[in-house]
């Protein structure tokens, strides 16, 4: 159980790698634009903005990872539910498909980290 929640983990870990790579350096590019259906003229002028939110995803990864190398239970369950607040926040007000790509995979890794150390019991 543990390889698996482990698993989970890494893989909440690199989605927000790819939001970081999407969001800091394709935001203003064609990919960034047809993902997010906008404009050039709407992509550069948010580009900033765009930025500033992929290095926090960034911070989330390597929170996640710092966890997981350390063997931090506790810092890997944190940063879960920082992944969880940002994505239902993020389903909220941005894009309700969000709660998909964000939310669920880090309450899929939360369950199964949870499961984990009660089955090690």
């Amino acid at each position: 159980m543990k390889l698996l929640a482990n698993a989970f983990v890494a893989l909440v870990a690199a989605l927000h790698f790819g939001f970081l790579a999407l969001e800091m350096f394709f935001w203003d590019h064609p990919v960034g634009r047809k993902m997010f259906a906008m404009t050039e003229e709407q992509s550069a002028f948010s580009a900033s903005l765009a930025a500033n939110q992929g290095l926090y995803n960034g911070f989330l990864a390597v929170g996640l990872l710092w966890g997981l190398f350390a063997k931090k239970r506790d810092v890997v369950i944190f940063f879960l539910l920082c992944v969880i607040v940002a994505g239902v926040f993020g389903a909220a007000t941005a894009k309700f498909t969000i709660i998909y790509s964000q939310a669920l995979p880090a309450v899929i890794a939360l369950g199964l980290t949870l499961l984990a150390r009660r089955s090690a019991d």
